[in-house]
């Protein structure tokens, strides 16, 4: 990323490429406004904040000789935001005109003739960023936000935003500061034979700081998923209901279900969202013996994709005993996040509770089973809420969640040092020592938020941008 001390102004198309019916061209830096007013026919003057319809002027401003006056190939809405009031805390203009690549490219090749660079990915927010009006938090949840698959995340990645999370960090840096202080300031005044800092005092000081960040340590495990999102295996021997479990969970007929056996071949995929929670479900081929070479094939991607799967739906059949095979599947899948569905609950031989217990024994893994009916819809409210928990953890929805890896390092790194510095003041170590472990957590707490994040961590943030924003 490139040094703003240079104040260059920056372009860029800030909409998907493709047609459109808007598209925009934002400029940021000293030229925006006099760039803009070359590029449009403004039919009022630009004011702070307020919409002015304009005529978009071809590039060479005349119709080949036939015109005196510029020729018009679009009507636009052009917004100036008068620095430091708006998103970079520069000169802002955004021009809207009709979202056609063709006049987009001309508006933004113009602007770059007129004196303006061509932004970089993320640019126009590392240039928010510079000027203080976000933290790095909340720079990285506009890129989450751009990003948001599910409702969830996008309000999880608006909350942050808000500063949600560094509203949750700023009373943990404060105290520690203070502390910090304190400790400063017995050194300073060591020759007056003050005892400013005792150790107790330090110990309940740094056992005060420790709580709050332990339970935003903690939140990471549900933060990281609604971030991230799981992909879930439903796997089973051959005409057990998986590709009938699949469309409930999806609520549509995505995959095909026939009474034969072997249906599917290949694996299925959808994503979808439970409470919140981005899953990516994968349908597998049954798992049983075949010298059918198209349904070996199927078989093996569904053993691939049982390794891969952060979470094993293994689905049973409530009117047939376990068989070998499913022995070894319960046995593959014990110690991991997995539930087991004894599917067809429904039917009148079916033996629900003798197929749960059998799968849930220890002996087959302990897993935990629950019946289910795709046809009926029985038990399905309840799979879903057994899904959630198991991939939670149980772990509830809390404001200012760490989301990313980068942020639960910074915060972890912050606990493990402040963990060393109760450890060097109870073995009633010099306090310049103490001093060292606390400024390991503070530049890790600062990290988090920017203050001392090193250029070549910025850049990596902001390169994951798109171009325009």
């Amino acid at each position: 990323m490139q040094d703003m001390a240079d104040s260059e102004t920056i372009a860029a198309v800030s909409t998907p490429p493709g047609r459109g019916g808007i598209g925009i061209v934002r400029l940021s830096g000293p030229l925006a406004a006099s760039i803009a007013a070359q590029l449009v026919r403004l039919r009022q003057p630009l004011e702070h904040a307020r919409a002015r319809l304009a005529e978009v002027l071809d590039a060479c401003g005349c119709a080949a000789g036939e015109h005196p006056e510029p020729a018009r190939i679009d009507e636009a809405v052009v917004t100036w935001f008068a620095a430091p009031n708006s998103y970079t805390a520069e000169d802002l203009v955004e021009i809207a005109a009709h979202g056609s690549p063709v006049v987009l490219d001309l508006l933004l090749r113009r602007a770059l003739e007129l004196g303006a660079r061509l932004a970089q990915p993320g640019e126009f927010t590392y240039r928010a960023f510079l000027a203080g009006r976000l933290d790095l938090t909340q720079a990285e949840a506009v890129r989450d936000l751009i990003e948001a698959q599910t409702l969830t995340q996008a309000r999880q990645a608006a909350s942050q935003m808000g500063g949600a999370l560094s509203h949750r960090v700023a009373p943990v840096k404060q105290s520690l500061v203070e502390l910090i202080a304190l400790l400063e300031a017995g050194i300073d005044f060591a020759e007056d034979d003050l005892d400013v800092a005792p150790q107790a005092e330090i110990a309940r000081r740094i056992g005060e700081l420790t709580p709050p960040l332990a339970a935003l340590e903690a939140s990471f495990a549900r933060g990281r998923i609604v971030h991230d999102g799981l992909t879930l295996a439903i796997v089973g021997r051959p005409n057990v209901g998986k590709s009938s479990l699949f469309n409930r969970l999806v609520e549509r007929e995505r995959a095909i279900v026939t009474a034969t056996p072997g249906t599917t071949r290949d694996l299925v995929t959808e994503r979808i969202s439970l409470d919140g929670i981005p899953l990516e479900l994968v349908d597998t081929a049954g798992l049983r013996e075949s010298r059918e070479e198209a349904e070996q094939m199927g078989i093996a991607r569904s053993r691939e994709a049982l390794a891969d799967a952060a979470l094993v739906l293994v689905v049973l059949d409530a009117t047939q005993t376990l068989n070998e095979e499913e022995r070894r599947l319960l046995a593959a899948v014990e110690g991991r996040p997995a539930l087991i569905a004894v599917n067809k609950c429904d039917l009148p031989d079916a033996r629900p509770s003798d197929a749960s217990e059998a799968a849930a024994s220890p002996g087959n893994g302990g897993i935990a089973a629950l019946s289910t009916s795709a046809l009926t819809g029985e038990g399905i409210a309840a799979l879903r809420e057994r899904i959630v928990a198991l991939a939670t953890g149980g772990a509830a929805a809390e404001p200012g969640m760490l989301t990313s890896m980068r942020h639960h390092q910074a915060v972890s790194a912050a606990h493990a040092a402040l963990a060393d510095a109760a450890r060097a003041n109870a073995a009633s170590i010099p306090h310049e020592m103490i001093l060292l472990d606390l400024y390991r957590a503070l530049w890790a707490l600062d990290s988090l938020t920017g203050q001392t994040t090193p250029d070549d961590i910025l850049n990596l943030i902001f390169s994951r941008f798109c171009i325009g924003k």
